[in-house]
C-alpha cells in the first residue's frame, strides 16, 4: 500500500481475465470505471488504483474454483496489488449448484464466473465487484475501510444468489445461485459468453450458398406445387430437420464437441457442449430468418401473381408466397450445411465453448453498448 498525504491511502486493485477471450474485453470496459464506482460504494478517502492483466492460459478445468483463487493469489503477490478479483466464461459448480462468486479473505482474492450472471453481465458486475472488493478489504484490513463503508456482497445485489460459508476455512466466501433459475441464468450467460453474433458474422459461405440455393429453387414450378401441397405440419418439420442438419453438420464438420477427459470432468463437458448447441442452434435460426426474409423479397420481384396462379390453378395471395419462401428456406438451409464446410476452420471454431484462442487473438474486439446500470 502507498501512502499520499494529499490523496489518502491508495488501494490497488487488480482485474484479471481468464482466458484471454471475452473475459478480457469485459475487463477493459470494467477498469475504465471502477475506481469511481469503488469511491462511491466503498470509500471516497481512498486513492483507489485499477489494474488489469490477462491470464496466463485457459483455466484448469478439473481443479475448479480452487486452482483459479491459488493461481491469482499468486498473481496478486507477484503483482504487489493489495486485493484482485478474476472474471472467467469457466462455468463453475458447488454442491451441483451454479458458482456466482468466490471470495477468500487468506488468499485476498475472488473469482467471478460470467456465465452465472446471466446476460446482463456487465450491468451484474458493476453491481457485485464494488462489494466483493469492500468485504475483501473489511476483513482483512479493518485499518483501511471501515466496517461502516464496506460494499455489501452480492447478496442482494444480484438476484437469486445465496451466501455459502465453508465451515473448514471462515475466510472462504461463495455465492450460489438457485438451482432451477441458476442454471437457466447459467445457459443463457454462457450463449451470451460464446457470442453468437461472431458465429453468425462467421459463416458468411454459409449464407451465400443458402442464398444461391434458394434463388435456383425459385425457379422451379415443381417446388410451388410442393409448397402448395404440404400442411403447415410437415412444413414445420422439414424446416426443424433442416435446422438440425444444419447445427449438426457444424459441429461434427469442424470437430466442436467436447470430449470428457482429465482436463475435462464430464459433467463440464457436457455443460461447454450445451452451450455450443445453443450458440450454434441461435445462429443458424437467425440466418434462417434472415434467409426466409430475402426469400420473401426475391419471389415477390421474380414471380408474378399469374404466373403463379396459372401453376397452382387457383387464385394466390400473400401467404403463398409465404409458404413458398417457407419451403425454399428450409430446403436451402441443407443446402447451406454443405456450403460451411468451406467456411475457415478458426472462424468456425470460435463457436464451441471450450475452445479459446490464443492470446491477442480477439482483444481488440468491440465490446457491444454497454446497457445503464
Amino acid at each position: 500500500m502507498a501512502i499520499s498525504d494529499q490523496h489518502g491511502p491508495e488501494i490497488v486493485v487488480g482485474l484479471v481475465a481468464t482466458p484471454p477471450d471475452y473475459p478480457a474485453q469485459v475487463v477493459a470496459r470494467l477498469t475504465a470505471e471502477l475506481a469511481d464506482r469503488l469511491a462511491e460504494a466503498v470509500d471516497p478517502d481512498v486513492r483507489w488504483t485499477i489494474r488489469e492483466g490477462w491470464g496466463d492460459m485457459a483455466p484448469r478445468r478439473h481443479s475448479g474454483i480452487e486452482a483459479l483463487l491459488d493461481d491469482l493469489a499468486r498473481r496478486r503477490a507477484d503483482a504487489c496489488w493489495d486485493v484482485a478479483i478474476c472474471l472467467t466464461d469457466l462455468p463453475l459448480h458447488i454442491e451441483r449448484l451454479p458458482l456466482v462468486a468466490h471470495t477468500s479473505t487468506r488468499r485476498r482474492v475472488a473469482t467471478v464466473s460470467l456465465p452465472a450472471l446471466g446476460l446482463r453481465q456487465l450491468r451484474a458486475l458493476r453491481a457485485a465487484v464494488p462489494g466483493l472488493v469492500g468485504q475483501l478489504l473489511t476483513d482483512t484490513f479493518q485499518e483501511r475501510v471501515p466496517p461502516g463503508r464496506a460494499a455489501p456482497g452480492l447478496t442482494g445485489r444480484v438476484a437469486a444468489i445465496h451466501r455459502v460459508v465453508d465451515g473448514a476455512d471462515a475466510g472462504e466466501l461463495g455465492y450460489v445461485a438457485s438451482r432451477l433459475i441458476g442454471r437457466i441464468r447459467l445457459l443463457t450467460g454462457m450463449v451470451r459468453a460464446n457470442r453468437p453474433g461472431r458465429a453468425l458474422l462467421g459463416l458468411s459461405k454459409l449464407l451465400v450458398g443458402a442464398f444461391g440455393t434458394a434463388a435456383f429453387a425459385l425457379t422451379t414450378d415443381t417446388i410451388w406445387q410442393m409448397g402448395d401441397a404440404l400442411g403447415g405440419l410437415r412444413l414445420t418439420v422439414i424446416m426443424l430437420l433442416g435446422l438440425t442438419a444444419l447445427v449438426t453438420w457444424l459441429i461434427v464438420a469442424h470437430d466442436l464437441w467436447e470430449k470428457p477427459g482429465p482436463e475435462t470432468p464430464a459433467e463440464l463437458a457436457r455443460l461447454f457442449n450445451l452451450g455450443t448447441v445453443l450458440t450454434l442452434v441461435l445462429a443458424a435460426v437467425v440466418s434462417y430468418l434472415v434467409l426466409f426474409a430475402g426469400t420473401i423479397l426475391v419471389a415477390a420481384l421474380l414471380i408474378d401473381t399469374s404466373a403463379l396462379e396459372q401453376n397452382l390453378r387457383r387464385p394466390v395471395g400473400f401467404t403463398d408466397y409465404l409458404t413458398l419462401a417457407w419451403i425454399i428456406s428450409s430446403l436451402a438451409t441443407v443446402g447451406g450445411a454443405i456450403g460451411s464446410g468451406l467456411e475457415d476452420e478458426e472462424t468456425v471454431r470460435a463457436a464451441a465453448y471450450g475452445y479459446h484462442p490464443e492470446p491477442g487473438g480477439r482483444r481488440d474486439e468491440p465490446l457491444p453498448p454497454a446497457s445503464s446500470p
